[in-house]
């Protein structure tokens, strides 16, 4: 199964991929992550641009066919990004379910994502003005939404696994 997560930067989507990933024992693949590695590289003459997001398809692709749950954990704010983890799960004969993770109040979106530390050594988080004014495209109605601002993460990971019947696909 290849699990995608999108939500704006602060909205605990990280969080709740990461403790989902570790309760169902998935790979977690963080495009964040891999964006710093290329950034760190120091081989880039211009921004990342998709070159994360085509790391992490190869990755989730190849984890997905050694028969492994996939956590891929991205702000996946473009319809063409979410369509591509889609065709990436599609290529892999496996099952993939959309999550998108919002946090409804405002305040607690923009403290969290003020007040919040990097875990990515030398990643430079988003200003809240950045989060705000960013291209977001609708989801439409396909995605589950977990709304961080009524739930904490461990209720937030609860009910995902409630929903995705996931009991049965603990590896």
């Amino acid at each position: 199964m290849l699990i995608i997560f999108g939500g704006l930067p602060g909205s605990g989507k990280t969080t709740i991929a990461r403790a989902l990933a570790r309760e169902l024992g998935a790979v977690h693949l963080r495009i964040d992550t891999i964006e710093q590695a290329i950034r760190a590289s120091g081989m880039l003459r211009s921004e990342v641009g998709p070159a994360g997001y085509m790391v992490g398809y190869g990755l989730a692709e190849d984890n997905l066919k050694l028969g492994k749950i996939v956590v891929a954990d991205s702000v996946n704010p473009l319809k063409v990004t979410r369509d591509a983890w889609l065709s990436v799960a599609a290529k892999s004969g496996v099952p993939a379910i959309e999550i998108e993770i919002v946090c409804s109040d405002r305040d607690e979106h923009r403290r969290r994502a003020e007040t919040r530390a990097s875990d990515v050594p030398g990643l430079r988080k988003p200003s809240w003005e950045e989060i705000v004014t960013r291209d977001y495209e609708d989801w439409g109605a396909s995605p589950i939404v977990i709304d961080t601002a009524k739930q904490s993460a461990d209720q937030a990971v609860a009910e995902l696994i409630s929903k995705l019947g996931a009991d049965q696909h603990r590896q």
